[in-house]
């Protein structure tokens, strides 16, 4: 065999070797970091919408009430319920980042802040490029990876069903 030839195999067998063992190290890193990223705006939203347990601040109260609309088709509505949807969406501010943390129920949790950032792109019409397109691509991309090894879904998953739970993705779960 051609020397050149050996040593072209040899470099090519070493970049895809390289480029596995990035793949494995960004399977565990990434989920955890998205999740992370994912959840801060969102709690720390839900951490000012609070005065006292279970008790909205008068500043959202008064936010929902009065200042957020839901823009479409160049108009703009009240929020139905407001001091309702309040309730929910601080509520919903404060638990579904608490999930993502943990990693329970992730794909949910992220499927629900997507859901949020659908809702909130309409009341803030002009974020899309500054922020809602962040967390909406953080959302998806924790929806498709899951909620990674260092995850309280991937506990209970193995617990559950040891032989099915597997490892990484890519990788054979026997």
């Amino acid at each position: 065999m051609n020397p050149s030839v050996s040593r072209k195999k040899g470099a090519a067998m070493w970049i895809r070797s390289v480029e596995e063992n990035i793949r494995r190290a960004a399977l565990i890193v990434a989920p955890p970091l998205m999740r992370l990223a994912l959840l801060l705006p969102f709690l720390r939203s839900g951490l000012t919408r609070w005065d006292g347990f279970l008790s909205l601040s008068p500043a959202t109260l008064f936010l929902f009430e009065n200042q957020f609309k839901i823009h479409v088709l160049g108009a703009a509505y009240d929020f139905p319920a407001p001091d309702l949807v309040a309730f929910f969406v601080a509520l919903a501010e404060i638990v579904l980042p608490v999930l993502l943390l943990v990693g329970l129920a992730t794909r949910m949790a992220a499927l629900a802040l997507l859901i949020m950032t659908g809702v909130i792109q309409l009341v803030f019409p002009d974020g899309w490029a500054n922020f809602h397109l962040y967390w909406a691509a953080l959302a998806a991309g924790v929806m498709a990876l899951g909620p990674g090894a260092l995850s309280l879904d991937r506990l209970i998953r193995r617990r559950a069903c040891p032989r099915a739970a597997g490892g990484l993705p890519g990788e054979d779960p026997g």
